[in-house]
């Protein structure tokens, strides 16, 4: 499709504009490349508090990579259902995105529910492939951002069960309420707050879809910036 691709490329070099490190696109399917590469783009929307934030995160991740070390991120949340299953999925597929190695993401809650379902659509409408799972109380997704690259097993969990690290990893705290009740976590070599709305409150509304959306592109172009000052 050479309209498609023309596009693609168009948003690739925006996204170069804008200051974003080398990239690796064909790491990514082609409908996720073209998100990706908006995302990229509309990295002026992020406020500069945040912004600060998130080259901090990078320049610790820097640091360990050039000490040949591997980098761990568990991203909390309180019921590991959304917003941290986001952001791990995002870490994922921007670490293969910008070609940073020795990247290994995670998510956890400070109790376990279920990955909910309409975060899983979001992403599929953001290009990424998602097998569709048994559906049990906690069903487990398998997450790719290309066909045939690595899944994601994705499931809740609490943040210190299996298979996510023990020690000696990042804690990034993606609500204000897991934020608040873990003001210290065990045994993680950094603690930074990132909090994000909960799309939740736009469960059963006209807007439900919308709001989702909403907030996988935010959490999408924050985790982006964040991998986009990590030179690899």
């Amino acid at each position: 499709m050479p309209g498609y691709r023309l596009t693609v490329l168009g948003l690739l070099a925006a996204a170069a504009a804008a200051g974003a490190a080398p990239v690796h696109p064909q790491a990514l399917n082609e409908p996720l490349q073209k998100y990706v590469a908006a995302r990229i783009a509309e990295f002026d929307k992020i406020p500069a508090d945040r912004r600060e934030e998130l080259r901090k995160l990078a320049l610790d991740i820097h640091d360990r990579l050039e000490r040949n070390q591997t980098a761990r991120l568990i991203f909390i949340c309180t019921h590991n259902s959304r917003r941290s299953q986001l952001c791990q999925i995002w870490g994922a597929t921007a670490a293969a995105y910008y070609g940073v190695l020795r990247i290994e993401t995670y998510s956890g809650g400070t109790q376990a529910t279920a990955f909910n379902s309409r975060a899983v659509a979001a992403l599929r409408r953001a290009g990424l492939v998602i097998d569709q799972p048994k559906m049990t109380q906690n069903p487990r997704y398998q997450v790719r951002y290309r066909d045939d690259g690595p899944g994601l097993e994705c499931f809740s969990k609490v943040y210190f069960a299996a298979p996510n690290p023990r020690s000696d990893f990042y804690a990034v705290m993606t609500c204000a309420q897991a934020d608040k009740m873990c003001p210290l976590v065990k045994g993680a070599a950094l603690r930074i707050s990132l909090p994000f709305d909960d799309p939740k409150e736009f469960d059963g509304t006209p807007q439900e879809a919308a709001g989702y959306d909403e907030r996988c592109r935010q959490i999408a172009r924050e985790v982006l910036f964040a991998f986009s000052n990590v030179q690899p």
